[in-house]
């Protein structure tokens, strides 16, 4: 199963050093049976897209709670054998899961990362995550925003050469 694992350029640095992404338990996000059945017309690629935008959007909150990281999200994309929960205890759509196990970098197939033109937009969505959690609409607005910025998609092998661009700790924020 694709799983979507949302970091920061400091925690892929630390994944990628690791040779794994840990510690368990891990928050990812996959086409679960919830996500399918909220989105019944979507096709595969869709839903893909829509468990990727999930984890976009939880990367936001990891850069809130680390200001001294590049504001940038990061998403890891793995093959993991999960198993999504059925048991109904997940919100309808809700590509959210919780994995007991760390993914051995081997498993990742691609990240994906923002631009370094759209650091203003996430670091606004950024600075105002806990608002937008607590319903202020200019926050909401704010982390919706981010859903405009394309996220790049790089393969593993270019991931030690990213990482070196970005400088030591994974692209701190200056």
């Amino acid at each position: 199963m694709r799983v979507y694992v949302p970091a920061t350029l400091r925690s892929l640095s630390a994944a990628c050093n690791a040779g794994e992404i840990g510690p368990a338990p891990l928050t990812a996000y996959a086409v679960t049976p919830a996500l399918r059945e909220w989105y019944v017309e979507g096709d595969d690629e869709e839903l893909e897209f829509a468990a990727m935008a999930q984890a976009a959007r939880a990367s936001v909150g990891l850069l809130a709670a680390d200001p001294g990281t590049a504001r940038r999200r990061v998403v890891i994309a793995a093959e993991v054998s999960a198993v999504p929960p059925a048991d109904g205890s997940v919100e309808l759509g809700d590509a959210r899961l919780e994995l007991h196990v760390l993914i051995p970098w081997r498993s990742v197939v691609s990240v994906h990362l923002d631009a370094p033109q759209a650091t203003s937009v996430i670091g606004k969505a950024a600075d105002l995550w806990d608002a937008a959690q607590d319903g202020d609409d200019d926050a909401v607005f704010a982390l919706d925003s981010c859903e405009g910025e394309d996220l790049m998609w790089y393969a593993t092998q270019e991931i030690p050469d990213l990482l070196a661009a970005e400088g030591p700790r994974g692209g701190q924020r200056t």
